[in-house]
């Protein structure tokens, strides 16, 4: 009786387990195959640039700031990968939506109103983050897209 209860119980460990959902992430080759992406965008943009790439929670897994970036850009990558790892949506929104008149979201501590963070997606889930600073904020955007595009590629 003892055994039957056992294997009654793994059989319903196992079926539970096959229940859970699987999770893509940014595993460390995607990391490096999108920094160098990014990398070589900013070389051909001329501009040197601080790179952050941040998981679906916000955390820091890449973080390199370009030789001639300024050292504040070390910040604003932090927030504009944290804006858009949280939010779900580009800081462009943030900075439209302020532009706009809406400061509202301005009171958030993960809202940052600066063009430059993009939101990582695969098959409609979010994975992750990736914001650039250090050129024009359009240029961020950009080259931080050029970075999405050669790991979806």
């Amino acid at each position: 009786m003892l055994k039957l209860l056992a294997v009654v119980l793994c059989s319903a460990a196992l079926a539970g387990a096959g229940e859970l959902p699987s999770k893509k992430y940014l595993n460390l080759a995607a990391v490096k195959k999108m920094a160098a992406a990014a990398e070589a965008a900013a070389g051909k943009r001329n501009v040197s640039v601080t790179i952050c790439i941040m998981d679906d929670s916000a955390n820091i897994l890449f973080l390199q700031k370009g030789d001639k970036a300024s050292i504040n850009t070390l910040e604003w990558a932090q927030r504009k990968a944290r804006h858009s790892a949280l939010n779900g949506s580009p800081s462009k929104n943030a900075a439209d939506s302020v532009q706009g008149g809406n400061v509202a979201g301005l009171v958030f501590p993960a809202w940052f109103p600066n063009q430059g963070g993009l939101p990582i997606k695969v098959d409609g889930q979010l994975i992750g983050s990736i914001a650039i600073s250090g050129g024009p904020s359009a240029v961020d955007e950009e080259i931080a897209q050029s970075a999405i595009d050669a790991l979806l590629k």
